[in-house]
């Protein structure tokens, strides 16, 4: 459009979001001479990985005897045999090497007395294949995402990747299939930018704001999700919404299942130790869906603490103050400000809150973005890869272990860079972009930034946040999720009344989250939908009214497509049962016990 001035950016490589994956990805092109860009819209060390507290996973051993093979057949078993076992053969076999890789970059792990990273129990973690309980989770105290982060960030300025900071990415640059580069908003100027590049790399985070109770930052809307939908691509496993056991009742805020792993412990209002009936081998370090479900039915059953019965209590007190201060401080600190408890002395009020987004963009072990092709097969975008929680690889599957999210990300994001370092060619020409590459794009913003309804967009973001909260919860039934698609159906075409009051370009806040409330609604609609599709209970995702698990049926990815008035279509992957090596067997599908 003539009223919109662009400024046109060439890269072999762009990055869209600064978080783990998105640093690490970053951080291995430029290492290996790709000129690489990274869009963030957030300074870096602010982006979300910086909040991870508990720890990442893998098989060293410092602690007692573990196995890459055992960590594999516990995040098998804890996707409740939904994840790809070829991806989670990769991510756990290269977990070892990937930890000491960032020690060597300097990530500051707590050490043991002789000195070796420290790694603590986390919950589904076992060794010998169920058998004992595996201290398998490298910590750095538990702000292990903040030294991460930090890490990955400054490592990145060594080797000159270029950061665009406070960029907000609007859309994908998408001609006959192919993705070319994207559109973003320098918040700070007002000016938009084209990039084009061989390839695009989605770091995007999870959608978690689509709920009202979450432990993720305001900042997490799944643009990249967004993104996504609207280039008419599809959106896998959506309805896998993991709800963390331990957030601060009433704020949300994330308690790290590191605290349980240190010896913490859940108690109702009889101050009974109650996971000891809901998983009397794991107790209160069985996977979170399982404790999530279990704090949800003593509070269901009227045992539940405080003068509504509404929450439950985690107990760090007889720890002892030596413990909280060296492998606690931050929960200490979280815990005073948030609930206004002193962990030393008396227990947290915690509640279930959703935490992570196991569903995303369908992509490879290599992080490239597939589809559906014309064949019934499936085929790879050219130019368009995802790493970390936007994608889904899949190695969570239907629930995700403690600790493997930031493992995810740090081995997907090294693949994805890898994969770039084998099939680009450095500082190769471009092809020149169609003069209509962006106008969709353009057209969209120029009518939300004019919008001028009756609707604020704060309003239609908390009637979402409610929706989902009353109707994509810890349990879930057939009327629920049809009332849910009834309610946001009304709260997707209230959008269309959304008023922006402020028309400027430079440091539109008010723009912004209406974009960002935009991206939240399409995933919010392929979560609910995808839902209601799915009868039967298979890891987070919880059916009363289905409760056992359908392998016959239900053994296969969904993949979801939203259209611009929110209609969806529902299509299937297979779910990779073999292994990428004949170094593992495949894991067959069986109950699971706790």
């Amino acid at each position: 459009m003539k009223d919109y001035q662009f400024t046109d950016h060439s890269y072999d490589v762009v990055v869209v979001g600064a978080g783990g994956a998105g640093l690490r990805a970053t951080f291995g092109l430029a290492q290996a001479g790709l000129s690489t860009a990274c869009l963030t819209k957030v300074f870096p060390t602010r982006s979300h990985t910086v909040a991870a507290q508990g720890g990442i996973s893998a098989a060293l051993g410092n602690m007692g005897e573990d196995d890459w093979r055992w960590h594999m057949y516990d995040t098998v078993k804890g996707s409740d045999w939904l994840g790809d076992q070829d991806a989670i053969e990769f991510m756990c076999k290269e977990a070892p090497a990937a930890v000491i890789e960032l020690e060597h970059f300097g990530v500051p792990f707590s050490r043991t007395e002789d000195g070796r990273i420290y790694q603590r129990p986390f919950g589904g973690m076992t060794t010998r294949y169920g058998k004992g309980v595996a201290q398998r989770t490298c910590a750095a105290a538990d702000r292990t995402g903040h030294a991460m982060l930090h890490t990955l960030y400054q490592q990145s300025l060594k080797h000159s990747a270029t950061f665009f900071i406070e960029y907000f990415a609007l859309d994908l640059i998408m001609e006959d299939g192919e993705c070319r580069g994207v559109l973003a908003l320098d918040m700070a100027e007002g000016t938009l930018h084209r990039f084009r590049a061989q390839r695009v790399i989605l770091a995007t985070g999870g959608y978690g704001r689509a709920w009202f109770s979450c432990t993720s930052a305001h900042t997490c809307t799944g643009d990249g999700g967004g993104m996504v939908l609207r280039a008419g691509l599809p959106l896998q496993d959506m309805e896998f919404v993991q709800f963390h056991p331990t957030g601060i009742y009433g704020a949300g805020c994330l308690i790290t299942e590191g605290s349980r792993g240190e010896g913490g412990y859940l108690t109702n209002a009889a101050g009974e130790r109650f996971m000891e009936r809901y998983a009397p081998n794991a107790k209160d370090l069985a996977s979170r869906d399982v404790v999530s479900r279990s704090m949800t039915i003593e509070i269901r059953e009227g045992r539940g603490v405080g003068p509504h019965q509404d929450h439950i209590h985690l107990h760090l007190e007889h720890l002892g103050p030596e413990v909280i201060k060296e492998r606690l401080p931050g929960i200490a600190e979280t815990a005073r400000i948030f609930a206004g408890v002193d962990v030393n002395k008396e227990p947290i009020p915690v509640l279930p809150t959703v935490h992570y987004n196991m569903g995303g963009i369908p992509c490879t072990v290599d992080g490239e973005v597939v589809r559906s092709n014309r064949g019934g097969g499936e085929e790879v975008v050219p130019g368009l890869m995802a790493v970390g929680e936007a994608a889904c690889v899949s190695v969570h599957g239907a629930n995700r272990l403690g600790s493997n999210s930031l493992l995810d990300l740090v081995v997907f994001g090294r693949a994805a860079a890898k994969r770039c370092t084998g099939v680009l060619r450095p500082n190769a020409p471009h092809r020149p972009l169609r003069a209509d590459s962006t106008d969709a794009a353009i057209a969209r913003l120029d009518r939300l930034r004019n919008a001028n309804g009756q609707r604020s967009t704060a309003s239609i973001r908390l009637a979402l946040q409610k929706t989902m909260q009353r109707d994509a919860a810890v349990f879930r039934t057939g009327e629920t999720l049809e009332e849910g698609k009834r309610h946001l159906a009304e709260v997707f075409d209230s959008f269309a009344e959304v008023k922006v009051s402020d028309r400027s370009l430079i440091w539109n806040s008010d723009l912004v989250e209406t974009l960002e409330l935009d991206n939240l609604l399409g995933q919010a609609v392929a979560t609910m939908h995808s839902a209601a599709n799915r009868t039967e209970s298979r890891g987070a995702h919880a059916r009363e009214d289905f409760p056992a698990r359908d392998d016959e049926h239900w053994l296969k990815h969904t993949l979801c497509w939203v259209d611009a008035k929110g209609g969806t279509r529902i299509d299937y992957r297979a779910v990779h049962l073999n292994t990428l090596t004949d170094e593992v067997e495949p894991i067959p599908p069986k109950a699971r016990t706790y």
